[in-house]
């Protein structure tokens, strides 16, 4: 498959993506006045922000993926906007079945700040295929993209973990303390959110081996099995209770970071030798 690097000048649908940035700002204006007045009152404002700006998301990707014939994952730039909806989708899921609201407050910061890196320091550069899109490779790369979303959720939920912690130990109970899950729960979702990533990273690695041609893929192919091994190793201690709920947190934390450098590997999603 022949392919032809174009850049796409800014279109009528880019307003959607901006606006769904606004959308997480608004979050994101939030949680700053919540951390800087030290004091934490329920309200709707996030949540709807979040959703709408979902909607927006959807509209982008949808409207993307039929420009290009393919699931938008044509670059780093779309990666890093389908990285944060997927993020957003799995709050949207995760965060009313675990009853996290406030998983929220703290995920759309950083959804704010994948899509501004995205806009500003990403060029949008496609790479526009002739021929038909592989099937195997768009559920591949789609897949494994979620995968990371559910780590970064995981990474939140971490990071949740470690100001509930650390309020507890200083007893310095301020008023986002009395809104936090207990800290018993957000272990456990913090463990099942790092299993979900797993088990969706496992379905993109072996979606990955019909599409043929492994030896051009192996690159990509081995930084998403050595993430897969980083995630399988923290899952394993957890359940044998090697480690406790405060190091699991930091591992989720830090592993998210880890992983978050090896999607430079999914800037070249749809030429050959990608995946």
């Amino acid at each position: 498959m022949r392919h032809l690097p174009v850049y796409l000048p800014p279109r009528p649908m880019d307003r959607l993506l901006i606006a769904s940035t606004f959308c997480f700002l608004l979050g994101f204006a939030y949680t700053m006045h919540a951390l800087g007045a030290r004091v934490y009152r329920p309200s709707r404002l996030n949540f709807f922000a979040i959703l709408t700006g979902f909607v927006f998301q959807t509209v982008w990707l949808s409207q993307r993926g039929q420009q290009l014939g393919r699931c938008p994952l044509s670059n780093f730039f779309e990666v890093l906007i389908f990285l944060a909806w997927s993020m957003v989708l799995l709050y949207l899921v995760i965060g009313t079945s675990y009853r996290m609201s406030l998983l929220g407050v703290f995920t759309s910061p950083l959804v704010f700040l994948f899509q501004v890196g995205a806009m500003l320091m990403v060029p949008d550069i496609v790479a526009k295929p002739r021929g038909a899109a592989n099937p195997w490779l768009e559920v591949h790369a789609a897949i494994s993209v979620i995968a990371y979303g559910a780590f970064a959720l995981a990474g939140v939920a971490g990071l949740m973990f470690l100001v509930q912690e650390r309020q507890l130990k200083t007893r310095q109970l301020h008023t986002v303390f009395h809104h936090l899950p207990p800290i018993h729960d957000l272990a456990i979702a913090n463990g099942r959110l790092i299993l979900t990533g797993f088990g969706l990273l496992a379905v993109g690695i072996g979606a990955g081996f019909p599409m043929g041609n492994l030896h051009a893929h192996r690159g990509a192919l081995f930084w998403s099995l050595g993430v897969w091994l980083l995630y399988g190793g923290i899952l394993a201690a957890w359940w044998l209770h090697k480690i406790s709920g405060r190091r699991v947190a930091w591992l989720s934390v830090g592993a998210f970071a880890a992983a978050l450098a090896t999607l430079g590997g999914l800037i070249s999603i749809g030429k050959p030798g990608a995946f």
